[in-house]
């Protein structure tokens, strides 16, 4: 059968010497990023200060866009930041925590970063309630929604998990926020790019994310949307001159904030994360989400299949439903075999609770499945006569 999505495999150097199944962790760099890399040098060598004015300063506001077509996004609702903690941070501050609404709910599943932020915000009057997972692969959803109350400020939630690739459902808990009056801060890291989001038809009030897995985008460049009636209205303290009306009059006194994406900026934009970013982006575009998760659905059932044959453990959805474009499966010495795949060129990684995680893309061969899974079996062969003595 053949694949049409596999004339973009061209595009990305490594996938020539490796088999590439670690996306979920860090994508594919796409080979325009040398050129892109070298835009931005030459510009900085040829046009000094002046790059600011003629490009730079608004590249933060044009990858925002290209990102927020990804999600359905309108035109100026999404910035760009370094990283998700930072997003975290500036929604935290335009938030007030010490009246009766101070409640924060959340999963025991979340990235462990997103939870030390929260965490750290008990500080400032934040009540977090904890959800906790019953098998250490879904979220309870009944438990969540439960959980979202008339003390609820904020809900930060995974779309997909990153240690199981479950997918929450976002619909339902945003749906029971707003019927409460709380707000949903959607973090979409390990979905956009491989499962479709539709922000506009969630009515999600935040997203965040970044581009160095799934959107084949490197590190540094991380994307926050706020509902555009909250963008008009919030005044986020974590700020900087970015944000201000009129940055470049170096007003002293307090801040006037300007409109969105830029509003919900502080410092200086990361110039080279932000044009190593474009390449990958636009790739993702033009293959196509929808096209995307097509061969995501079709490549992760297969890696259970395979799994399953040799009795491994699989801690990853079953249903494609509910599965993102991840599949962790724990097979004897699990974290012994992933350090050896990787020095025999299969790129994986591994997880507590979790196993050797594989993350096939849309430049993944059907083949590199089945000889990841081979080379599995080889090195457990050959690690046999140890355990045994």
């Amino acid at each position: 059968m053949s694949d049409p999505l596999l004339r973009y495999r061209s595009e990305f150097p490594i996938l020539e010497r490796t088999n590439y199944l670690i996306s979920n962790s860090l994508g594919a760099m796409p080979r325009a990023v040398y050129v892109a890399l070298k835009g931005y040098a030459d510009m900085w060598a040829t046009r000094g200060v002046r790059a600011w004015e003629e490009r730079w300063w608004m590249l933060a506001a044009e990858v925002g866009d290209e990102l927020g077509a990804l999600m359905n996004a309108p035109a100026g609702s999404v910035s760009t930041h370094q990283n998700v903690t930072t997003c975290q941070a500036v929604i935290a501050s335009c938030l007030d925590f010490s009246g009766k609404r101070n409640k924060v709910v959340y999963s025991d599943m979340n990235f462990p970063s997103v939870m030390y932020f929260w965490q750290a915000q008990q500080a400032t009057g934040a009540r977090v309630h904890l959800v906790k997972t019953e098998d250490g692969v879904t979220v309870p959803t009944q438990r969540m929604l439960d959980a979202i109350d008339e003390q609820t400020l904020l809900v930060p939630m995974s779309h997909v998990i990153f240690r199981s690739s479950f997918i929450q459902d976002a619909q339902a808990i945003i749906a029971k926020a707003h019927q409460v009056g709380a707000y949903v801060l959607l973090d979409t890291f390990q979905s956009l790019g491989s499962v479709p989001v539709d922000i506009k038809a969630l009515d999600a009030d935040f997203a965040c994310g970044g581009v160095l897995k799934w959107l084949c985008g490197g590190p540094g460049v991380a994307y926050l949307y706020v509902r555009p009636d909250l963008g008009k209205e919030l005044q986020p303290r974590f700020t900087g001159w970015t944000a201000h009306q009129q940055p470049f009059n170096f007003e002293t006194g307090p801040i006037r904030y300007t409109d969105p994406p830029y509003r919900f900026m502080n410092g200086t934009p990361h110039i080279p994360s932000l044009e190593a970013a474009r390449p990958g982006i636009q790739i993702i575009r033009e293959v196509g989400v929808e096209n995307i998760r097509e061969k995501s659905r079709r490549q992760t059932a297969r890696l259970i299949e395979l799994a399953d044959q040799r009795g491994w453990r699989v801690n990853t959805p079953r249903n494609p439903e509910q599965r993102g474009g991840t599949v962790s499966i724990d097979m004897p010495d699990s974290q012994q075999v992933c350090a050896e795949l990787i020095k025999r060129e299969v790129l994986v990684d591994w997880r507590p609770k979790a196993g050797v995680r594989m993350s096939p893309h849309f430049y993944t061969k059907d083949e590199e499945l089945e000889a990841a899974i081979a080379t599995v079996e080889e090195i457990l062969r050959e690690r046999a006569p140890a355990t045994r003595s």
